[in-house]
């Protein structure tokens, strides 16, 4: 499986959440992530019965999230420069991932 595989799939599921991939291109820095996945929140209207009759609650189900992504073929990790610049970025408190397989990118959106 090539890595525009894994790409596409990604974009997919990513949009059919009402999401938001971009292909990202840093000036002057090299090894960091080239995809950001923002994810929309997500709340569920929930029906409680209770003594005085039926009422909704909005719910949070998911929080928004921002997603820094490293995509590689199958068997591929990132290189010793990736792998240093996304231990910056998370402590930075950033979100970085690196998916290599479709379930990798399943995992992500679960």
């Amino acid at each position: 499986m090539r890595e525009s595989t894994i790409e596409a799939h990604l974009v997919k599921r990513v949009k059919e959440l009402g999401g938001e991939v971009r292909k990202v291109q840093w000036v002057g820095r090299k090894s960091a992530p080239d995809r950001v996945v923002m994810l929309p929140e997500i709340i569920e209207r929930v029906r409680q019965d209770g003594p005085w009759g039926t009422r909704y609650v909005d719910k949070l189900a998911r929080p928004s999230a921002l997603y820094w992504v490293e995509l590689k073929a199958p068997g591929q990790g990132p290189r010793p420069s990736q792998v240093r610049e996304h231990e910056r970025m998370r402590a930075m408190g950033q979100r970085v991932v690196v998916i290599d397989s479709i379930e990798g990118v399943e995992g992500l959106l679960a």
